[in-house]
């Protein structure tokens, strides 16, 4: 006998295999938002609004909050509702300060990955062991390691040069950073490459000009814990659904009677998912510190909350995670730039252009109720761009946080979380 092996996309509902994967649709929602601000830069006439450096500020500003993102997936994914992540980066800040001082940037780097580690196993060992809600232990986390942050401050920087409790010294030096030969200009072996990138983002074309302008600002003067962080999240992406290992903390978080029926060590997989969770937030917390070159007090700011949200945009996955951190860090990244009024006026043009194509496509979709909701925000949007003419400081601060929840409101729909997260678990239960 012999078998035939049909290539043909198996199409379900109509539709063929390929066009319902998680890889297309990522790729369909870049392709929209890259169209959506293109159609914005050039109906306002606002070249930076996807320029490479726009671009190149809020990957680094993404950074922290998708590594807190991805922090929160580990744990969920494995049984835990991590709540605490806010307090580990902070764990992560004061932990990278003093080693960033003492030893350097990359142990800076290594100091708050262990200091994230510390807080994720406390909080494992009141979950896990004894049983505490998860909530609880979560808010418990984040009003202590504040306080442990500002008492190890008093006790290794008062007495330095330049620092003080709420402040650190300088960083020994930097992590250093690339940029892409070829594409984006850089050097290789000496000799100054041609910026290909760059000059197809200066033809102003549509959609082509700003593609090219996102590519450049990922590959143009990226920092090493920036490109770490990228590749963190394929790592992830790949331990959880195509290694042992990953399997099992999954395993524990959607169903740990059966894993345990089956020998797998519900406790163990959740303390190991927890300990890589907060290794995942002290780094997010070691970016910051590496960021701004020294450790702040309050330097966290609330990404740790911004990563659960954009996890929950993400549906619990890598992929979507991701891309609510990048929206959120090239929201806050405009703010950073030299016209952040003028920015914030034309996002906020891009997302009403993106609303309404959203309407549209819901009322297509035959799903009024939805539709008249994101209609509602629409209007609002539409008429904040057409009477903020001159965006005040206020406006300016609060817009990424806005575009953002509205974001992170209209995609948390039909979510998916883990079976049995946040739900106590000891030996023997059914």
């Amino acid at each position: 006998m012999t078998a035939t092996i049909d290539a043909t996309p198996v199409e379900t509902n109509g539709q063929p295999s390929f066009i319902r994967s998680a890889r297309f649709r990522v790729l369909l929602i870049v392709l929209v938002g890259i169209g959506v601000v293109s159609a914005a830069r050039i109906i306002a006439d606002n070249p930076d609004l996807t320029s490479s450096g726009t671009f190149g500020v809020g990957l680094r500003t993404a950074a922290p909050i998708a590594l807190a993102g991805l922090a929160g997936l580990v744990a969920e994914r494995s049984g835990t509702v991590n709540i605490g992540i806010e307090g580990m980066m902070v764990m992560g800040t004061i932990f990278a300060g003093w080693w960033g001082w003492e030893f350097g940037p990359w142990m800076a780097l290594l100091g708050g990955i262990i200091g994230g580690i510390l807080g994720g196993l406390l909080m494992s060992l009141a979950t896990t062991t004894f049983g505490v809600n998860h909530i609880v232990a979560g808010v418990a986390i984040n009003l202590i390691a504040p306080g442990i942050a500002r008492f190890m401050a008093s006790e290794l920087f008062v007495d330095a040069q330049g620092g003080s409790v709420t402040t650190s010294p300088g960083n020994r030096g930097d992590i250093g950073e690339f940029t892409v030969p070829v594409l984006s200009g850089g050097d290789l072996f000496g000799w100054q490459s041609p910026d290909i990138l760059g000059r197809l983002e200066d033809t102003g074309w549509f959609m082509i000009a700003d593609a090219a302008g996102f590519a450049k600002g990922l590959t143009t003067q990226v920092t090493w814990d920036v490109v770490i962080t990228i590749g963190l999240f394929f790592g992830i992406a790949y331990l959880l659904w195509h290694m042992r290992l990953g399997l099992r903390l999954r395993f524990a978080g959607e169903r740990p009677s059966a894993a345990d029926s089956l020998g797998v060590s519900v406790h163990k997989m959740r303390y190991i998912g927890m300990a890589m969770s907060g290794a995942l937030a002290g780094m997010g917390g070691a970016v910051l510190v590496l960021f701004s070159n020294r450790y702040q007090e309050n330097q966290v700011a609330g990404r740790g909350f911004l990563g659960l949200a954009t996890m929950i945009f993400g549906n619990w996955m890598p992929a979507g995670t991701a891309i609510g951190a990048g929206l959120f860090g090239y929201a806050q990244g405009i703010t950073l730039r030299t016209n952040p009024g003028d920015l914030v006026r034309t996002l906020l043009l891009a997302a009403a252009i993106g609303l309404i194509m959203l309407v549209i496509w819901m009322l297509v979709q035959k799903d009024f109720a939805p539709a008249g909701t994101v209609a509602v925000f629409a209007v609002v949007t539409m008429w904040a761009y057409f009477t903020a003419e001159s965006p005040n400081n206020q406006l300016v601060f609060i817009t990424p946080y806005v575009v953002t929840l509205i974001a992170v409101s209209i995609g948390a729909q039909r979510l998916r979380p883990p079976a049995e997260e946040g739900i106590p678990w000891f030996k023997g239960m059914q």
